[in-house]
């Protein structure tokens, strides 16, 4: 089909221009409206950091209006551009007349919008399908409410990269699909997203391996929000985990961002279960089987205890002599406690050793050190009768040259050494 475009010849030279450049102008536009789609909620969340006000509320109100104009402008531009693309495939020759429209439409617009349609309906079967996938796919780790919260949060923060990862690209097949019915020969077009998609690909590939990491720590429920884990040489509480980066809290206070592909290696302290692991020291002049009774008798009343029984799975129980230390013998202890209770128990676990320790009288050792501060020698110095060397009083040989040296007597010793 042939427009034939009355008025002016700038508005027909303008009309050539955009049918010519038809083609670019449907995908730039289709990136737009795409940046739109998709940055539009991103940026209202970040005017709405900034706390309520009237300026900010109005900042919104302008934005919305802003980005709704944006969007009709661009569909207007997508539509002239179908329109273009559409005219310049059928010839200069031919006119716009309903008979020409309905063979159009029957032959094409038909089947572009059959794949509009199957295009929506898959996406939306896709986001209702999802959660219940990923949730079946994944168990949580208990059935308390945390349990279901951190399950509820998982399952979120999957579905959501799922779905938007799906819809991208039932929106580039069906985009392509339409293209190639229109009559634009999208070849070039593959070709330029391949080495497109490649620039990307080497630029962003960290990013890339950051979420496939996030993606198998969230399927595998390595941890999640609340965990005491160790990941990257750091350890802390876990107060947000995403597919890209996990951020720690250490005892410290200080927030770690760590991203994902640079764990390596996660150590959770509280999955599922804790535990205590002790080394209890005594001296070794103390009876083991007294000690080792002693121990595992103060770990039942622990964990009979009606504030501190809750808390734990299994007693503290000695397993016999584990070392032999350097100042006495290392008895060790474990036991099972609840998920991040162990630091709590075993200080109140040291506690009650101590008092029981004290009223059995069982020595906990300590290291003695024995301080030399260097103080001089005052007593008299005799020098060598060879070099004039000062050496100290029981000297025999001197410190410079070897002589013998003479050493000083007393009266006392005189006479001894003459008897």
């Amino acid at each position: 089909m042939a427009f034939v475009i009355e008025g002016n010849a700038d508005l027909a030279s303008l009309w050539h221009w955009f049918s010519a450049h038809s083609v670019w102008i449907l995908v730039f536009a289709a990136l737009a409206l795409a940046i739109l789609v998709f940055g539009r909620p991103r940026l209202l969340s970040w005017l709405e950091r900034g706390g309520y006000s009237p300026t900010a509320h109005k900042v919104q109100r302008v934005c919305d209006v802003v980005i709704a104009t944006l969007d009709a402008l661009i569909l207007i531009v997508i539509a002239a551009a179908a329109v273009a693309i559409t005219l310049a495939r059928e010839g200069p020759e031919a006119l716009i007349t309903p008979e020409s429209i309905k063979l159009w439409f029957m032959s094409h617009g038909l089947l572009i919008f059959l794949i509009a349609a199957i295009a929506y309906l898959l996406f939306r079967l896709i986001r209702t399908i999802i959660p219940g996938i990923v949730e079946s796919s994944m168990s949580a780790r208990g059935r308390g409410r945390k349990a279901k919260e951190d399950l509820a949060k998982r399952v979120q923060t999957l579905s959501g990269m799922l779905i938007t990862l799906s819809g991208i690209i039932i929106a580039t097949v069906a985009i392509f699909m339409i293209l190639g019915e229109i009559g634009v020969d999208v070849t070039p077009l593959l070709a330029t997203a391949g080495v497109a998609g490649i620039a990307v690909g080497f630029g962003a590939q960290s990013l890339i391996r950051d979420m496939i990491a996030g993606l198998f720590i969230l399927m595998e429920d390595q941890y999640n929000k609340g965990d005491v884990v160790k990941v990257a040489g750091i350890s802390g509480l876990v107060e947000d985990v995403t597919l890209k980066r996990t951020v720690l809290r250490d005892l410290d206070g200080i927030v770690h961002s760590i991203p994902n592909g640079e764990i390596k290696a996660a150590s959770n302290y509280t999955k599922e279960y804790s535990r205590l692991n002790l080394d209890i020291p005594v001296a070794y002049g103390e009876n083991m089987e007294h000690v080792i009774e002693v121990i595992n008798r103060v770990g039942q009343e622990i964990a009979k205890d009606p504030l501190w029984g809750p808390k734990i799975r299994s007693a503290p129980q000695s397993l016999g002599v584990n070392k032999f230390a350097e100042s006495g013998v290392e008895i060790k202890v474990l036991g099972d406690t609840k998920p991040m209770m162990q630091w709590e128990v075993m200080r109140e676990f040291r506690l009650r050793i101590k008092k029981a320790f004290d009223q059995e009288h069982i020595e906990i050792p300590w290291p003695h050190v024995k301080l030399y501060y260097g103080q001089r020698d005052a007593s008299p110095r005799i020098p060598c009768l060879e070099c004039q060397h000062a050496n100290s009083s029981d000297s025999k040989f001197c410190a410079q040259c070897g002589a013998p040296v003479a050493q000083e007597t007393t009266p006392a010793q005189d006479h001894v050494d003459s008897a």
